[in-house]
């Protein structure tokens, strides 16, 4: 995949409107907006064109509206906290490609800003039909998408318009293709991975196009225990995918022949039942008794995974090590995000759970990269082309 992609400032946006894909998909509460961090993330691509007079159409999906005007997902609260962001009005439209949203994109002054309605109120959206990418096209000149979080998506508004303007990246998008695509492509080493989550039939892809590039491969979570069947231990009742033991036995034999130091847990905290308050003990891998399932890494794992981050040169973490919103199995992924901030390495942290695991902590300023998209981070990481960012131009 080429990561080498023209940005807003590769391309004269003055006096020219511009539609831009942003990823408005904010947590909300009875209309008020708890989290505004995908907002404030966006404003430096809003701010620059703003900055160049440019005429400024934004559009987002949020929640899933199932392809109706469902006013219960609106983006008119996102166009309020944009306006008092930007500290200027930010005009919202009624419609996505109806005659509110044109006549308000054609009365557009150098510099105004406006917000296209839900986009996902129209069912061609996430159908990717080309006459809605079309008239949403129709009301623009240029083309950004800096939503890197649906960049993994072949939508109408992530990847169709781009068949009818010149498309090009925000800042958003250009720093995780920039960061990401670099580790992947030319990683400073030794190149660590850390893998966590509950499946491995999430993480295949993942798992195949990393061991042609790290050094060394850490896995934890919930999907440890399908390796640690596959080393023929007991796991007891811990989560484990049967019908993917056979593969997990290739993967470590891939790892072998390819010199990468696949790393496993070697203890871990067991308990009775998934259940936050059950009760638990600390049991060494291959001695799981029957009855009782991980819901952690143990205390020398956590020690065992630090140590193998110690003069990495780059470190790629996906995933937590244990149940990790449970306090009493909260420790493993703690003790990882915490060697992750102190290895000194170019840290990517792939989105989701870990990066909320490192929010909590406090480390994210320890953090080279935190990806805004979960999803497409993981898409990302193996290797496939996302159409959202395939569609751009090339430098």
């Amino acid at each position: 995949m080429n990561y080498n992609k023209k940005t807003v400032e590769d391309i004269d946006v003055t006096g020219k409107k511009v539609l831009v894909r942003c990823d408005f998909n904010v947590p909300m509460k009875d209309g008020v907006i708890t989290d505004d961090k995908r907002i404030v993330e966006a404003l430096p691509t809003i701010k620059y064109l703003v900055s160049k007079n440019a005429k400024v159409i934004l559009c987002s999906h949020l929640g899933r509206p199932k392809g109706e005007f469902n006013m219960q997902y609106s983006l008119s609260p996102v166009a309020a906290k944009l306006s008092e962001l930007l500290g200027k009005k930010v005009e919202m439209a009624s419609d996505v490609i109806g005659p509110d949203a044109k006549a308000k994109a054609s009365a557009l002054k150098d510099g105004d800003v406006m917000l296209l309605e839900n986009v996902r109120f129209h069912k061609e959206e996430e159908k990717n039909d080309p006459a809605f990418a079309k008239e949403l096209a129709s009301m623009a000149d240029i083309y950004v998408n800096d939503a890197f979080g649906t960049a993994h998506r072949a939508h109408a508004s992530t990847a169709g318009v781009a068949d009818y303007l010149p498309a090009v990246c925000g800042y958003l998008i250009q720093k995780e293709i920039s960061i990401m695509g670099g580790a992947l492509e030319d990683p400073k080493r030794p190149f660590v991975a850390i893998l966590g989550g509950a499946k491995v039939s999430d993480k295949i892809g993942v798992i195949k196009n990393l061991l042609n590039k790290v050094d060394t491969l850490i896995i934890g979570g919930g999907m440890a225990y399908t390796f640690m069947a596959a080393r023929g231990y007991n796991i007891g009742t811990s989560i484990c995918e049967s019908d993917k033991i056979d593969l997990a036995r290739d993967l470590m034999a891939e790892a072998k022949e390819k010199g990468v130091h696949f790393i496993l847990p070697v203890d871990n905290i067991v308990g009775r039942e998934y259940k936050e308050d059950t009760v638990f003990m600390r049991i060494y891998s291959n001695a799981i008794p029957d009855g009782w399932m991980g819901l952690d890494i143990g205390p020398t794992t956590q020690e065992l995974f630090s140590k193998s981050l110690i003069g990495a040169g780059t470190v790629v973490w996906n995933g937590p090590m244990g149940v990790s919103e449970w306090e009493n199995f909260a420790a493993g992924t703690r003790a990882v995000a915490t060697a992750v901030a102190e290895s000194g390495a170019v840290s990517i942290i792939g989105g989701g759970d870990s990066a909320a695991a490192i929010e909590k902590l406090g480390f994210a300023d320890k953090m080279t990269h935190i990806s805004t998209g979960g999803g497409a981070s993981l898409e990302f990481l193996e290797g496939i082309e996302l159409p959202g960012i395939a569609c751009l131009q090339n430098k």
